[in-house]
């Protein structure tokens, strides 16, 4: 279970960390049309988030009663920010484990949110009994993610080569894990 987080931002702004709900479908769909214009980070590009509100809503519903899933949103003034979206897997044999992806709007990097968003995380699975790796895809060129994950404890696990084709060129993807516990 997750409990809604607040936090004031180096910018004097209330920040709230919370659970996505299927009524937020809209309002998450509207944020990711813009974050996705802003980077060239993300592995979707403008018009190819494909959901509509009903299969969003949808998915919101299922991560909340899942028990190794979570969508977070990161809420300034009420407007939609950032997110967090973490997936474990369905299988028995591998569902301790999962893989999550972050966005935050442009105009609100530098202040911490990013931090946040992935300490409410971990925070939530050492609270759980099923998650104990957290897995995570970052792109070889965002040296500035790549550095926030190390800080918080990830570490390098290899290299995708050739896992994005942007504007002609190729890139790499370095994937980063996450233990949560010895056992």
């Amino acid at each position: 279970m997750f409990t809604t987080q607040t936090y004031t931002l180096k910018n004097g702004k209330a920040l709230v960390i919370r659970q996505a709900e299927p009524s937020d479908a809209q309002a998450v769909l509207n944020y990711l049309d813009t974050v996705v214009g802003e980077t060239n980070f993300l592995t979707f590009g403008p018009g190819e988030f494909e959901l509509t509100v009903a299969q969003e809503a949808e998915f919101f519903e299922k991560s909340l009663e899942a028990d190794n899933q979570i969508v977070l949103l990161a809420l300034v003034d009420d407007k939609i920010i950032g997110n967090l979206t973490f997936r474990g897997r369905a299988r028995r044999r591998v569902r301790h484990q999962g893989e999550f992806g972050i966005t935050i709007l442009r105009a609100y990097w530098g202040l911490g949110i990013g931090t946040l968003l992935i300490e409410n995380l971990i925070a939530w699975a050492r609270a759980g009994v099923i998650i104990r790796k957290i897995n995570l895809r970052v792109r070889e060129d965002n040296h500035r993610a790549m550095a926030l994950y190390k800080r918080l404890g990830f570490v390098m696990q290899g290299t995708i080569t050739r896992e994005f084709f942007i504007d002609g060129k190729f890139y790499s993807t370095h994937v980063m894990g996450l233990e949560i516990n010895e056992t």
